[in-house]
């Protein structure tokens, strides 16, 4: 678990909003080339690695996410501050006062906060009233600027992309807190999960793929590039928590349901029946407003089994927190999982 921490750590501190992810695909790249394991990039930037097993004919396929949430410029305003368009499915609220990244077509970055336009209370009566939208929230760059023009004249443009800091920090009781744990902390599990496999090494009982997607946060990271001969995919993705539901930071989530619909029960009862078999605390659970790379695959006609798993994780899509004790379930799961037999149709 040390060993996957630090990988959090890592991943989650390379800036990789959906649509500028070439640098935490490159950096899983480097991780995973000492393991000389078959990898290639899709067409879409994401990272394929496939690992043989004694049955070639039929395949199973796991996938995880390196994409965050983010923003780009939408417009530059006449204060030289800037105007934002949200990448992914969460609220303005959630990252006001949050520090930030602006990355410019040229390469350069400057850094900046994300705030309200009427932030101060000694000016705006009703600062905490106001909605926080796209119209009232703005980006001010720690630069001398003053109007669009001097914006323009450092390099940054309409479209540059925005990325959150994500303040990452371990506590002495086990919790990891940190933007970005969708899906970056499932990205670790499964990279060690690789290193694994080939260190021990385990000979897989069917060849495996493992897709680094990275365009999950918007709809279809993992639709494509499936073998013909998959069988079985799995997305290791995050569990969400709030009222009414199970999932909890202690265990490994296994979704039923999500918005897409049901997953395949044959999958999620083998998957119950392997926790129960080595002793991995779980829980079963619906994501009521969730898609994952697994529904975008079957969204997209894939003849698949389809199933979900991940870290329960505390306020997704904002301040996020899991447990290492999660993790290891997950990593445990995982491991047992790949090792298994198909699930029967």
């Amino acid at each position: 678990m040390d060993e996957t921490i630090q990988l959090i750590k890592k991943l989650v501190e390379i800036p990789s909003p959906s649509g500028n992810t070439e640098k935490v695909i490159s950096f899983v790249e480097e991780y995973l080339k000492p393991l000389n394991v078959n990898m290639k990039r899709n067409h879409k930037g994401g990272l394929l690695v496939t690992i043989p097993g004694k049955n070639n004919d039929r395949h199973r396929m796991l996938t995880a996410h390196v994409d965050t949430l983010g923003a780009i410029v939408k417009n530059i305003k006449s204060n030289g501050r800037l105007m934002i368009d949200l990448i992914g499915g969460f609220n303005y609220n959630s990252i006001e006062g949050e520090y930030c990244q602006i990355e410019t077509a040229g390469g350069k970055t400057y850094t900046g906060t994300i705030l309200m336009h009427q932030t101060s209370v000694h000016v705006y009566k009703d600062a905490g009233k106001l909605e926080r939208n796209q119209k009232n929230i703005e980006v001010r760059i720690d630069e001398k600027v003053h109007n669009a023009d001097d914006v323009k004249d450092l390099g940054i443009e309409v479209g540059d992309f925005i990325s959150l800091y994500p303040r990452v920090e371990v506590t002495p009781s086990g919790f990891i807190k940190s933007r970005h744990l969708d899906d970056k902390a499932s990205v670790a599990i499964v990279l060690q999960l690789i290193k694994r496999i080939v260190v021990d090494p385990i000979e897989l009982p069917y060849t495996t793929h493992f897709l680094i997607s990275n365009n999950e946060e918007i709809g279809y990271g993992g639709n494509s590039n499936i073998a013909s001969e998959t069988v079985e995919y799995l997305a290791v993705d995050m569990g969400a928590i709030g009222d009414g539901q199970e999932t909890d930071e202690f265990t490994v989530s296994i979704c039923a349901k999500d918005s897409s619909g049901p997953y395949h029960l044959g999958l999620r009862r083998k998957l119950i029946e392997l926790a129960k078999q080595n002793n991995i605390k779980y829980k079963v659970d619906i994501y009521p407003y969730y898609g994952s790379d697994a529904s975008a695959a079957i969204r997209s006609g894939h003849d698949i089994i389809h199933g979900l798993i991940g870290p329960g994780i505390d306020a997704s899509h904002a301040f996020e927190r899991t447990h290492t004790s999660s993790l290891e379930h997950t990593s445990n799961l995982l491991y047992h999982y790949v090792q298994s037999e198909l699930t029967l149709a």
